[in-house]
């Protein structure tokens, strides 16, 4: 881009921060009237519940605001390239959304979007574009390139339910072909495409990958989403808790930038809410499988008992390894102890039990529980290049 480009680009700051959001809410309308078969890529939930355009928002102006210095976007790109390739983008795809983005902007800035700003932004996004399918082909080629590894979409067929609780159901899925697959590394996810017949479209969902690697099977733990108020049951969610042994699923290939490095020493301090323990599980079966010592500390949340989520499995692990340290805050409980605490998580009381020189912080939950952990985290002189987050759903925070 040229310098004048550039200046161009930052002149709309300004819109973006008032207009943003009106801008992706007609992108995704425009698009998806022209390019309807895009609503079997996209996820339909969070055009609904309105986190998507959020999301897109938030990314365009970023990149707006630091288009002088795109390279400090990197990490979010990497994150962003993971999620295209676990839903098979091609480049062909950004052709389409580079039309009808740049037709959105033209039509929402109205008369702010002068001939200048267009040509700007037609290469901003061209420039955008060519960096994307660079990650995004790196990644497809390094999927080929692991035994077992394939690239796009591939049949697996459910081989056993687990009940885990009364809202998460464990899901053991085997590649139909009985061929290999691929290792991934602890916190990494899959995504799974169905079709939704309420909908008429197939819908993809990713969900973090649930135990250490096992050669013959991946394990996913399913929370079924209830809706309240205004939001609508989870339609994949649910459709998958309908599921039965031998039913057939699409799955591509393990990615995702949130995993742990279980063959350093450093100390681990997980903390999860919710279905967000599912993750952590796999990093907590990596640490113990390694033999290399790690230090755990795993500090959970969640409703009650009842909805504690693999309670047994952590527990057993704790008693036979002294490596591993736990702590658990039910909202909902009668009993407390050293390990067991009444409320929502608050990291300020267990200070003396997670700040600890040279750790690494491991966040996974809702997007609230994730700012807000975070900010605890910094606040008690956590450095940002030491702690992680997994953020379930489109990207709505960049805390670093």
């Amino acid at each position: 881009m040229t310098s004048k480009q550039k200046r161009s680009i930052k002149a709309t700051v300004p819109t973006l921060k008032t207009n943003g959001l009106d801008l992706t809410k007609h992108f995704y309308k425009r698009m998806f009237f022209y390019n309807p078969e895009l609503k079997n890529v996209f996820n339909i939930g969070n055009q609904a519940n309105g986190k998507q355009q959020n999301a897109l928002a938030g990314a365009v102006l970023a990149y707006a605001e630091h288009i002088e210095n795109p390279g400090i976007l990197i990490e979010t790109l990497e994150t962003i390239g993971n999620k295209h390739v676990s839903l098979n983008i091609t480049p062909e795809q950004y052709d389409i959304v580079g039309t009808h983005l740049l037709a959105s902007i033209k039509e929402v800035l109205a008369d702010k979007a002068t001939d200048d700003i267009m040509e700007a932004w037609t290469q901003a996004y061209n420039e955008l574009a060519a960096i994307m399918i660079s990650i995004e082909e790196k990644l497809y080629q390094n999927n080929l390139t692991k035994k077992g590894g394939w690239k796009g979409w591939r049949a697996f067929t459910i081989s056993s339910i687990v009940d885990e609780s009364k809202e998460i159901k464990s899901f053991y899925l085997e590649p139909k072909d009985k061929k290999d697959i691929p290792q991934y590394f602890p916190g990494q996810y899959i995504t799974i495409k169905m079709f939704i017949p309420s909908l008429g479209y197939e819908q993809p969902r990713q969900y973090s990958l649930s135990s250490v690697f096992i050669p013959n099977h991946y394990r996913i733990s399913v929370k079924k989403e209830i809706g309240k108020d205004r939001i609508p049951d989870g339609m994949v969610s649910n459709h998958m808790h309908e599921k039965v042994i031998g039913d057939e699923i699409w799955v591509s290939s393990p990615s995702g930038t949130f995993y742990a490095d279980v063959v350093s020493d450093d100390t681990l301090v997980l903390i999860s809410g919710g279905v967000g323990v599912t993750p952590m599980m796999s990093i907590l079966g990596a640490c113990s499988n390694s033999g290399m010592g790690n230090n755990v500390v795993w500090v959970h949340g969640c409703r009650n008992e009842e909805s504690h989520t693999f309670k047994s499995e952590v527990e057993l692990l704790q008693q036979r390894n002294d490596w591993l340290s736990s702590f658990v805050f039910y909202e909902e409980t009668e009993f407390e102890n050293e390990v067991v605490r009444r409320g929502r998580i608050d990291l300020n009381a267990l200070e003396a039990k997670i700040i600890i020189n040279g750790a690494k912080y491991y966040i996974c939950g809702p997007e609230p529980f994730i700012k807000a952990h975070y900010n605890s985290l910094i606040t008690l002189g956590v450095s940002r290049d030491k702690i992680f987050y997994e953020e379930f759903g489109p990207q709505l925070l960049h805390l670093n």
